[in-house]
């Protein structure tokens, strides 16, 4: 009997440690899975290049891609992060309008530092040489990077290279900057000369006022109150001169008669713009007509930058390590097979892609920046300075709010809606009930 009973329960512990040897067998064949939460399909895209890159590589990505359109990414996006559940983001990304919520304000904490995902931080940026701007707006209080960008969105003008020589008798980026700056005296000496040729200088207030905020000394918010940099509200007398002097089309952008001015189509011929390559690349480059070839760029009366996006690892991920070779290898791998290198020479996906400044000024002295849009100007001349000319510390986490409000009362004193103190104090009713800010 003694002897049955011992058989017995051998038998069930061959079992037990059967069951036991299957289940850990499935845990280990069960699939690995990363999820990125993004606004577009650029860094989810970037990821299949990793992979392609790293055969290895036995992860599944899992991607949720939501558009800013009606604030509709933050809201879900806070959700995800707080919930940690099956899918919470491992790697997420912010946009300029917002990101300073996720590296410095109200839902910093959800993010990882670099240095705790494996990465030679400060050996890394000094490599790389990453614009200044970029790492201000991705260190967290503690001082600790935890967000960087794949693209450089430092600004430059951006030009007609004939009308440049019909005013002037030049197209040169050197000669050009120094007509139009430094400073916004020179600017409007230009916008002088252009507008006795029939031209303007450019096609709305809207593409100064990019280059107004992001050159501005302070932000929106300063000891925890509304503040109007000066700089900024200037912008309200120089959208009244650009108007009463006729040195624009007084377009809105991203408007039908923004695009026109774009390909020679507005109500008269427009000069320049203000903005990154992106604009190039994404906007003008599609909308230019017959003024394709046309263009160039040189440095711009003030620096500044417009847009970008910042990549950000979730502290809770349990997968921090692998987070971490994709975050290096997106935002600060200066070598030939660093995400980087593809981007700013067009070969992502192949040859002959769209090129595009990148975050490392250190790849972009490498690589060939011509671009036939641009009559064949490197672009990256001048777009290298650009970035370390812009600066990150005017901003904050709700900056998209304030400028929409802000641009709207400037829209209302230039149409003689309002007066010029009525559009201030109407500005700061609006922070102070749609936002719960202090104003004085």
């Amino acid at each position: 009997m003694k002897r049955k009973l011992s058989f017995m329960v051998l038998i069930l512990l061959v079992c037990s440690m059967s069951v036991t040897l299957f289940a850990g067998g499935a845990r280990e064949e069960a699939p690995k899975v990363l999820n990125v939460w993004s606004f577009t399909d650029e860094v989810p895209n970037m990821l299949e290049k990793y992979k392609e890159l790293n055969p290895d590589f036995d992860y599944e990505i899992n991607t949720t891609i939501i558009a800013t359109t009606e604030g509709a990414y933050q809201p879900a996006l806070d959700q995800a992060l707080a919930g940690r559940g099956s899918n919470a983001p491992d790697i997420f990304t912010a946009e300029s309008a917002f990101v300073l919520k996720y590296t410095q304000g109200d839902a910093a904490h959800f993010a990882a530092p670099y240095k705790d995902l494996g990465i030679d931080v400060d050996r890394l940026l000094d490599e790389a040489e990453i614009a200044q701007y970029t790492v201000d707006i991705g260190t967290n209080d503690a001082g600790n990077l935890v967000g960087l960008g794949y693209q450089a969105t430092g600004g430059a003008f951006i030009y007609r290279r004939s009308i440049a020589k019909d005013v002037w008798g030049t197209d040169d980026p050197a000669e050009v900057r120094d007509i139009v700056g430094p400073g916004w005296d020179k600017f409007f000496d230009a916008a002088e000369d252009l507008r006795e040729q029939g031209y303007g200088i450019i096609s709305g207030d809207g593409d100064i006022w990019h280059a107004i905020e992001g050159s501005s000394e302070k932000g929106w918010i300063v000891d925890g109150k509304l503040y109007i940099d000066p700089d900024r509200e200037e912008f309200l007398d120089i959208a009244m001169l650009l108007k009463e002097e006729d040195y624009h089309n007084d377009t809105r952008d991203w408007t039908d008669a923004w695009f026109a001015d774009m390909q020679d189509a507005g109500s008269k011929p427009v000069f320049g713009f203000f903005g990154p390559a992106w604009l190039i690349n994404y906007v003008m480059a599609g909308n230019s007509g017959d003024t394709y070839g046309d263009w160039a760029v040189c440095e711009p009366p003030v620096g500044f930058f417009w847009g970008g996006t910042w990549v950000l690892a979730n502290k809770n991920s349990p997968h921090l390590e692998v987070v971490g070779d994709i975050i290096e290898w997106i935002t600060l791998d200066s070598s030939e097979t660093g995400l980087q290198y593809h981007w700013a020479n067009g070969t992502l996906w192949g040859p002959g892609g769209t090129k595009d400044t990148v975050a490392s000024g250190a790849v972009m002295r490498k690589s060939d920046g011509t671009l036939d849009f641009l009559g064949g100007q490197d672009m990256f001349d001048v777009f290298v300075p650009a970035g370390a000319y812009a600066t990150g510390r005017n901003k904050n986490q709700y900056d998209e709010s304030i400028n929409t409000y802000w641009r709207d009362q400037v829209r209302e004193y230039t149409a003689g809606n309002k007066s010029r103190a009525q559009a201030i104090a109407d500005f700061k009713q609006q922070v102070a009930d749609n936002l719960d800010i202090p104003i004085d």
